[in-house]
């Protein structure tokens, strides 16, 4: 198998970055297609108590185990499999349980922060930043830490105000510069997706 195409998406929280990798799985066959969520990469913290693994911030550089996920993305480009990381978020902790995960032709990496790290943005063939207003973004968080993570919402908001957003300013937004192609409003930008997905048929031709 050729080297396969690596495509990094980011943007600030509920900026859609999710609705696009999966309009791009949609588009191919998906037995051609990897995903891999920086979000499973958040560092173990089974040495910690509850209380301080409570107080991690999640938005930082420094929550990241980057140094494994590296690894593992040079091992999917090299044809190997690889033991995907899975985080508990009730936890606060990484599980025992990985998921194996096989090389593919495309292989997707989507997060926060996956322009931030230069050894990241030195595997990525296309670097996509998903640009969505702020009141959308956070919106969008409430529903979902509501929803999926057992969030109250004045917890939600406390968090956003106090640390998504500082944190979005400081390290998210500025990654902006590195990328190939900027996406107004996220998913729902059809004409956008529709344009990426004719680029990665290109490449997979060549």
């Amino acid at each position: 198998m050729k080297r396969p195409i690596l495509i990094g998406i980011t943007g600030g929280s509920g900026s859609g970055k999710s609705t696009i990798a999966k309009e791009i799985c949609d588009q191919f066959n998906e037995g051609c297609i990897a995903m891999i969520e920086q979000d499973s990469y958040y560092k173990a913290q089974s040495h910690l108590s509850m209380e301080d693994r409570r107080k991690t911030n999640y938005d930082h550089p420094d929550a990241f185990d980057n140094d494994l996920l590296v690894y593992q993305l040079g091992e999917l480009l090299n044809g190997n499999t690889v033991q995907k990381p899975i985080y508990d978020f009730a936890a606060h902790d990484r599980k025992e349980e990985t998921i194996s995960v096989d090389p593919k032709e495309i292989i997707i990496v989507e997060g926060i922060l996956v322009l931030e790290d230069p050894r990241i943005r030195e595997l990525l063939d296309i670097k996509i930043y998903v640009d969505t207003d702020s009141d959308v973004r956070i919106i969008r968080r409430l529903v979902r830490d509501i929803n999926e993570r057992g969030r109250t919402v004045d917890s939600v908001i406390h968090q956003y105000l106090g640390v998504v957003r500082p944190m979005h300013l400081q390290f998210t937004e500025p990654t902006k510069r590195y990328a190939d192609i900027i996406f107004p409003e996220g998913g729902e930008n059809k004409v956008a997706i529709d344009l990426l997905v004719a680029k990665i048929k290109q490449i997979l031709q060549q």
